[in-house]
């Protein structure tokens, strides 16, 4: 049997939606950078960057080698995990048949997962001691969004130049199963200073203090609405573009 390869994707827009980008990073079997591509989308949101970065991830590896895909988007994870078999029972729409938001990509990613061995490990990004593959594709996706254009580069002493060496550590999910939460308590803290005692998602926050699952439309106020909705717009923000 091969070895499971290691790879990490990552999206950005500049602003969200505005010009943006995607880019994946393949590692070899110890995890090391091997090779990188990366590319410039127009205007787009930052979501639609994570998922083309899965996609073309998924387009440029070989179908019959098991891969370990490393993740920072919550909403990429769980579109690709734990919310893809429901989609697809639904024929991608939502629960009032309208369809459901970047449809043509989850489909085409669903499409690319059928019959490979994946599994999608969600990290931490931007930490000290991150994860390096997730630290090349962000430094890919941004470098794509500010130079209007994408790259593609091989062997370690090609790849660009970021400060994070030590690997991170993260929750896997194989493709098509439920996403599991993290042991222990949410990391954030309540209104009234204790110790949040909600059950965390995989990013150590709960379904009340994780932005990935909140609104975060742009208020009246200029803040990021805090109400949780799974990801998606909340009922008064939900003409805002995702």
């Amino acid at each position: 049997m091969a070895e499971r390869m290691i790879a990490a994707t990552d999206g950005a827009a500049q602003p969200n939606p505005g010009p943006a980008g995607w880019a994946w990073v393949m590692g070899d079997a110890r995890g090391h950078p091997a090779r990188g591509e990366s590319g410039y989308l127009g205007d787009a949101t930052n979501n639609v960057g994570e998922l083309t970065a899965v996609a073309e991830l998924l387009k440029a590896t070989d179908p019959t080698v098991p891969l370990e895909v490393r993740i920072d988007s919550q909403y990429a994870m769980n579109a690709v995990t734990k919310w893809l078999p429901k989609q697809r029972q639904r024929g991608f729409t939502t629960t009032d048949g309208k369809p459901i938001k970047n449809r043509e990509l989850i489909v085409h990613i669903d499409e690319l997962l059928s019959g490979r061995d994946i599994t999608f490990t969600w990290v931490r990004a931007h930490q000290s001691d991150g994860d390096v593959l997730n630290a090349l594709a962000d430094r890919g996706a941004q470098d794509a969004v500010r130079q209007r254009g994408g790259s593609a580069w091989t062997g370690a002493a090609n790849a660009p130049a970021v400060e994070l060496s030590q690997p991170a550590q993260g929750s896997s999910v194989r493709a098509n199963s439920p996403a599991t939460s993290a042991a222990g308590r949410c990391g954030a803290t309540t209104k009234a200073g204790k110790p949040c005692p909600i059950d965390p998602r995989p990013s150590g926050l709960c379904h009340v203090h994780d932005p990935a699952v909140q609104c975060q439309a742009i208020t009246s106020k200029g803040r990021p609405c805090a109400v949780a909705t799974g990801g998606q717009r909340c009922e008064r923000h939900r003409d805002q573009i995702l």
